[in-house]
């Protein structure tokens, strides 16, 4: 057992509290990693609203993590002490019918299947104060140490700087893949990216990437826009700065509405706006965006019937734990540049301070060091 400090949410609407707790050792299929650096997502904030579904209390957050491999479970073979790693919040197990079809990167052991607040076999590793604490998305790197399955772990090259790729555990590559994968944005072709977090950035990075001629960039806070022009916005607008509908301000601006649109916020009017964004014809939207708990979206049918295209994106469409060291590689080949999101590095104990930065939109990433 490794006694370490983590940052625990004991319920929803109270600042994490960072706590001294025990992390039993790996079970059979299991691995124990020394997180070095996380990121904290929007998903994380989520949580301590408690606007997320099916994740109990208490629980130590975090899930956009990377660290080293600490010690590994009986049977375990595609990682050992000393690998640098990515812990995957969504697994790839390889046997389920997802990831068996090469189009899917879900897994049926994600957690809009089957919660992941208990380990696999429905127990915990972590303890403080004589409590069981539960896991995140099996993986919650607001630990210094944790235990995840070996299917939820991505081994990747020495060279990696984990204070840097560990933003490749979620926020950029749900962004970054939504443009690429979900998407598929074509050359010359005009987006719309709504929300200018450190998703909704990496999405406008993608499109550029893709070679998208116009990228329209969508957000209530001006102070964004510098960074999304630097990373290849074209145009950046604010809603509130317009007496019509946002969707009419870009239908007007692009002639028939954008080719592609992503809503990368979680709200439900920006939903609608992002798909009448796009042309009626053959327009594509993709909801990036986690919505909170129970929201519903109403819609005018006849925004689909005409022919557009709305589609979900989970982690960017990566099959997770083959597409994680890739992009690592891809990082230390330059061939993208995701520490341009990370806006301040703080010390593990400020983790609250953190979260204040991005309620108050004065981050777009936050990366903790323990």
């Amino acid at each position: 057992v490794i006694r370490c400090r983590a940052a625990i949410a004991w319920a929803p609407g109270k600042p994490l509290s960072v706590e001294e707790v025990e992390v039993a050792p790996p079970k059979t299929g299991e691995v124990r990693i020394k997180i070095v650096a996380t990121g904290i997502c929007h998903s994380d904030e989520h949580i301590l609203k408690g606007s997320l579904p099916n994740v109990e209390f208490p629980v130590i957050p975090g899930h956009e993590g990377a660290g080293i491999v600490e010690s590994i479970g009986e049977g375990v073979t595609s990682v050992k002490p000393g690998d640098k790693v990515i812990p995957l919040c969504l697994p790839q197990c390889g046997e389920c019918n997802f990831c068996l079809n090469p189009e899917s990167n879900f897994c049926q052991k994600s957690h809009l299947c089957e919660p992941q607040n208990l380990l696999p076999d429905k127990t915990s590793r972590f303890t403080c104060k004589g409590k069981q604490i539960h896991h995140f998305l099996w993986v919650s790197t607001f630990a210094e140490y944790t235990v995840v399955p070996e299917y939820s772990t991505a081994k990747i090259d020495a060279a990696a700087p984990l204070d840097k790729v560990c933003l490749l555990g979620c926020g950029f590559s749900t962004g970054y893949g939504a443009a690429i994968n979900t998407a598929k944005v074509k050359p010359g072709s005009t987006c719309a990216v709504f929300g200018l977090g450190g998703v909704g950035l990496s999405v406008v990075m993608g499109c550029k990437a893709a070679g998208a001629s116009r990228i329209i960039a969508v957000d209530i806070n001006k102070d964004k826009f510098a960074k999304a022009k630097e990373l290849g916005a074209t145009d950046c607008i604010n809603p509130r700065d317009f007496k019509k509908p946002i969707q009419e301000v870009i239908t007007e601006m692009t002639g028939l509405g954008v080719d592609y649109s992503f809503e990368a916020i979680g709200y439900a009017d920006t939903m609608i706006a992002a798909l009448a964004s796009c042309n009626m014809s053959t327009g594509v939207c993709v909801m990036v965006g986690v919505l909170d708990s129970g929201s519903k979206i109403p819609i005018d049918p006849t925004l689909l019937l005409t022919g557009r295209t709305w589609k979900g994106s989970v982690l960017g469409g990566w099959k997770m734990r083959e597409c994680i060291p890739k992009l690592v590689s891809s990082y230390l080949e330059k061939k993208f540049n995701s520490d341009l999101l990370i806006t301040h590095t703080l010390p593990f104990a400020k983790v609250n301070e953190g979260f204040e930065l991005l309620r108050a939109g004065k981050s777009i990433r936050s990366v903790l060091l323990f």
